[in-house]
């Protein structure tokens, strides 16, 4: 893998993180476009531009995760009205985490190797299209807040958000379906769906972490900084891309460029072999 690739791969990364495009379907199948292997590591190599986006939603909503981290520890220890909002908040966040955990494994066992196939990803980037026509023209936001939130809502969208361990089922898509489905009001179903994608991708990068180094170790240390850096830039841009598109009612645009994709990936790309390094 040359530098340009890395920083390609950086890009599509940062940027479909999240935008409801499914990052993964797109990294799988830039991967097989170029063919690009990273050292016989992909997954590890992409669980770690997963971490720069992980730093990127972190640096945008820190005001979020310092206010609910300091207030679910200040109500255990006072039990203060005052912390009780966000005290509540943090444990629908570790609920879905753990019902996404759960469900997702049943996912992958279920799809097995089949998870990655192409014609896997064109049909679930179509599944995404639609969802997200459903979230602007055909599901209706509702009104409660974190304040009206139950336990049911952090199960229903911890398995939407276990969807998307299928390439080309977008988690911010499904976390934000299931989200308005169940009545959320838009601000609190988007919130908790970017929330809900730190304790998902810190975990599953703590667990790569001693495979990491293998990168290094293989003299690959400058093309995976220039991924890692362009997966940290580029998902900025597209949470503020995603926030503003939200605001404005335009992920029709998104819906019409998943549907295209994923026809365009089931008629030319199915079962495409991976090119040779």
């Amino acid at each position: 893998m040359t530098w340009f690739e890395a920083l390609i791969i950086g890009i599509i990364q940062g940027l479909s993180e999240f935008l409801p495009i499914s990052s993964s379907a797109h990294l799988i199948l830039t991967e097989k476009l170029l063919g690009i292997e990273a050292k016989n590591e992909p997954l590890v190599f992409e669980v770690f531009l997963h971490f720069a986006s992980l730093l990127a939603v972190i640096c945008f909503f820190w005001r979020d995760v310092v206010a609910i981290t300091k207030d679910f520890f200040t109500y255990l220890r006072k039990k203060s009205n005052a912390h009780y909002s966000n005290y509540r908040f943090g444990w629908f966040i570790i609920l879905a985490t753990i019902v996404t955990m759960v469900v997702g494994k049943g996912i992958e066992e279920i799809v097995d190797d089949r998870i990655t196939n192409t014609a896997t990803i064109g049909a679930s980037l179509i599944v995404t299209g639609i969802f997200l026509i459903l979230i602007e023209h055909g599901i209706s936001p509702g009104t409660r807040t974190v304040k009206n939130m139950t336990w049911k809502d952090g199960i229903i969208v911890g398995i939407g958000q276990a969807l998307a361990v299928i390439p080309g089922i977008s988690r911010a898509g499904s976390t934000l379906i299931v989200a308005l489905w169940s009545g959320l009001a838009k601000e609190t179903a988007v919130r908790y769906s970017f929330l809900l994608s730190i304790p998902v991708i810190a975990g599953i990068t703590v667990l790569k972490l001693p495979e990491l180094s293998n990168f290094f170790h293989n003299g690959m240390w400058v093309e995976v900084s220039i991924a890692f850096a362009a997966s940290f830039a580029f998902a900025i841009v597209g949470i503020k891309w995603l926030m503003a598109m939200l605001t404005n009612a335009k992920l029709t645009y998104f819906a019409f460029y998943c549907i295209v994709a994923g026809i365009f990936v089931w008629i030319f790309l199915r079962d495409t072999p991976v090119l040779p390094s």
